[in-house]
């Protein structure tokens, strides 16, 4: 009976700091997404407490905490896309690739759409608009809605001719 408990305060939590984050508390929202983790550490809540930290910049801590999340479930594949998004934002494209086809390879990742995207906005800017092509159609091809990609795609198109 104990453990359910602690499973469900640390989701209360988890989705306290949601909530905080939505509305733009990021220090609070830390606290909550730490809280959280003492009692019940996650893959999820590390990779939400990587996203709040990214949110301040913070991209560095942000990484660790997606590696974090990486120990604890190696399958899934949100961390790895994330970890590509902030090495994107710190334009160290080269190693953003890596983590990026981790991504797109992981087995519990409901939005490889994105991985998908990242992949291209990192060739695009390193001057492969081809492969950038290529990737921004594979992101469309798994969500056709992805209003994004197909502007990212039509704009590199467009450049290109």
């Amino acid at each position: 009976m104990e453990t359910k408990y602690l499973i469900e305060k640390s989701k209360e939590y988890f989705e306290k700091a949601y909530r905080l984050q939505l509305e733009g508390e990021y220090d609070e929202a830390i606290i909550y997404y730490e809280r959280s983790l003492e009692i019940y550490p996650a893959a999820e809540t590390y990779t939400f407490l990587g996203w709040v930290l990214s949110m301040k910049g913070e991209y560095e801590k942000a990484i660790a905490e997606c590696k974090n999340a990486i120990k604890l479930d190696p399958d899934y594949g949100n961390p790895y896309n994330d970890i590509g998004a902030y090495l994107i934002s710190l334009e160290r494209y080269e190693e953003a690739v890596a983590w990026l086809e981790l991504a797109v390879k992981a087995g519990r990742y409901t939005n490889r759409e994105f991985a998908y995207y990242n992949l291209g906005v990192v060739y695009e800017k390193m001057g492969l608009w081809f492969e950038a092509i290529a990737e921004y159609n594979k992101a469309i091809s798994i969500n056709p809605d992805y209003g994004t990609a197909e502007n990212s795609r039509n704009r590199l198109q467009i450049k290109m001719n």
